[in-house]
């Protein structure tokens, strides 16, 4: 039977060749807008949200603040200002298996021959790499713990700031002076997209251990504490944390969210998905409307040929073949029309999806466009939707046309 009815659509696909063409450029097209704008879509998503973990892995940035309650007789309007010694008290009262590190941040200047540069400095421990992905390039390194014991002058800079201070010079082990004091340069962040910064992106940083930063200028207060939670799930338990041990130590109700300030990257990566959900079902919602339009033609062009097979119709049920037969010979066009424009339009976009990933996506508006993304998810939903769209453009023409009456079919003209 299979055998019949592909022959059947055959036949008329040559007998209709114009009309055939322009239905499978239709469906083709159709394709093409849901998968392209899904894969460019679910791209971009992917790129925005790496470029927040860029700025901040899963991390939680407490700064201080100043009270908005009165608390224990005491007046609002303090001013709360965390020390070093708050860390050690938060990774106790935490726990777990995150980290936290304290930063220290001022403008310096840094000098290497007669080249100067205007900077960030941060001063912080070693896990500050994997919590801001600081990342160091081949054949450097960042921070380590006997940097930090030692109080050491070592020093890892972003790629744009070493770019301008030692041109086409090797970095790595070179000395610079900071502030008018020699450090050493241990390694170089790689290159990264950031969509969140502050005071600068991180290519444009310069980085010390917290230890060397304090003795150096003398700092009591550090600017921030920045949490990585072990389990980013326990979110909201941690910030609670946070308020309830530093409102202990400097008398501030807990529920005084004035008291401090936090920077909650897990809350903004939680936006972010959505957001990203966002767009995605936007733009498959065109790519969808375009398709379905598609299968309007697809439908038209079902009743048309009804239309014109109708004595046919008529001849084929007079001999003895089954409504079910009449039915199926109509949905298997209609869903071999959908399926075959469909393959067309996936293997387009397969073709645009893999000339767009030789593009370099490090430099230009395609760093923050990012790759898209043609998933065998997504392969699959688009395989479904044009299969319900055949099925759909089909069963009603084919229902019409295995009610015809034998007799009066014999007489249409």
């Amino acid at each position: 039977m299979l055998r019949e009815l592909f022959r059947d659509f055959l036949y008329d696909l040559n007998a209709h060749r114009t009309r055939a063409t322009l239905t499978l450029i239709a469906i083709t097209w159709g394709t093409i807008a849901v998968v392209l704008l899904l894969s460019f879509g679910e791209g971009l998503g992917n790129q925005m949200l790496k470029g927040m973990l860029n700025a901040g892995n899963r991390i939680m940035i407490v700064s201080g603040g100043e009270t908005g309650m009165v608390y224990q007789g005491l007046p609002k309007g303090r001013r709360i200002r965390p020390v070093e010694a708050d860390v050690e008290i938060l990774n106790q009262a935490i726990g777990g298996n995150g980290m936290i590190s304290p930063q220290y941040r001022n403008g310096v200047t840094l000098t290497y021959g007669k080249y100067s540069q205007n900077t960030e400095c941060e001063g912080v421990n070693p896990c500050f790499e994997e919590m801001r992905r600081m990342y160091p390039a081949v054949g450097g390194r960042f921070l380590n713990e006997v940097d930090v014991e030692r109080q050491r002058r070592v020093l890892v800079l972003g790629t744009v700031i070493a770019k301008s201070i030692f041109k086409d010079e090797e970095p790595v082990g070179k000395s610079i002076l900071l502030d008018g004091v020699p450090y050493t340069v241990v390694g170089i962040i790689q290159k990264k997209v950031q969509t969140a910064m502050n005071n600068g992106p991180d290519t444009r940083r310069a980085i010390i251990p917290y230890t060397t930063f304090r003795t150096t200028y003398g700092n009591i207060y550090v600017n921030s504490i920045v949490i990585q939670p072990g389990d980013p799930s326990r979110q909201q338990s941690v910030k609670t944390a946070i308020y309830e041990v530093l409102g202990r130590k400097y008398r501030f109700d807990p529920k005084d969210e004035r008291a401090l300030n936090i920077w909650d990257f897990i809350e903004a990566e939680k936006i972010s998905q959505k957001v990203g959900l966002g767009v995605s079902i936007f733009l498959f919602s065109i790519g969808f409307l375009t398709l379905l339009i598609a299968g309007v033609g697809v439908a038209n062009v079902m009743y048309v040929v009804v239309k014109e097979r109708t004595r046919e119709i008529g001849i084929k049920m007079a001999v003895g073949a089954r409504r079910s037969y009449i039915m199926a010979q109509f949905i298997f066009e209609s869903l071999l029309l959908a399926l075959t424009g469909g393959a067309v339009g996936i293997l387009f976009c397969y073709a645009v999806v893999s000339v767009v990933w030789m593009i370099p996506a490090d430099e230009g508006a395609m760093q923050f466009l990012g790759r898209p993304v043609l998933s065998w998810s997504l392969i699959l939903i688009t395989v479904g939707i044009l299969s319900a769209i055949g099925f759909a453009a089909g069963v009603f023409p084919a229902r019409k046309a295995a009610s015809v009456d034998p007799v009066e079919s014999l007489r249409y003209e």
